[in-house]
């Protein structure tokens, strides 16, 4: 027992003294919640619809101001009783103002989308391209963790011509859209 006692105690002061030292805040991991507002696209037969999910991204800092972030969020929604799901991975540049308690960024995420929804079969799945603009304000409760109060993206989507489960889907695209997001933030 006075054994396992010690090893306690060697593994709590070596975490709670050495983390603090090497801790530089280069890395950030995002967890929460997310809210993604499609608006009207008449070409495609879409009308206005509310989607709500998750949202986890993982940011590297070059310095204080610049770095680099990859953003993975998927959303669910039932419309005219059909389950719809749109999933977005996206990377690129965002810059922090490093404030003390309040960090203000902005980035512009470019990548992959995916709609997809149930079918006799399984499920059929149409894949495009997004571009999303925005950013966010965390605050900080320690150093090692922040709530992200909230993040605004404006996000763009197209989907090329494509044919899923024998069914051609014509090429269209949308601008109208919204994304917030809100969770936690953990520094590293």
């Amino acid at each position: 027992m006075y054994k396992v006692l010690v090893i306690l105690l060697v593994v709590f002061v070596t975490n709670v003294l050495c983390i603090p030292m090497m801790a530089q805040d280069k890395v950030e991991v995002f967890g929460g919640y997310e809210y993604l507002s499609i608006g009207n696209n008449n070409s495609a037969g879409f009308t206005s619809q509310g989607f709500n999910g998750f949202n986890a991204a993982g940011t590297f800092k070059f310095n204080r101001l610049l770095g680099v972030e990859g953003d993975f969020g998927g959303t669910y929604a039932t419309v005219s009783g059909i389950s719809e799901h749109v999933y977005t991975y996206t990377g690129g540049p965002v810059l922090t103002l490093p404030a003390p308690f309040i960090r203000p960024f902005v980035h512009v995420l470019v990548g992959g989308v995916q709609m997809s929804v149930p079918t006799s079969g399984g499920s059929a799945s149409l894949n495009g391209f997004t571009t999303m603009f925005g950013g966010g304000v965390d605050a900080k409760v320690n150093h090692f963790l922040a709530i992200r109060i909230g993040q605004f993206d404006w996000t763009y989507y197209h989907f090329g011509n494509q044919t899923v489960a024998g069914t051609p889907f014509p090429s269209f695209s949308g601008s109208n859209n919204v994304r917030f997001s809100t969770g936690l933030v953990l520094r590293f």
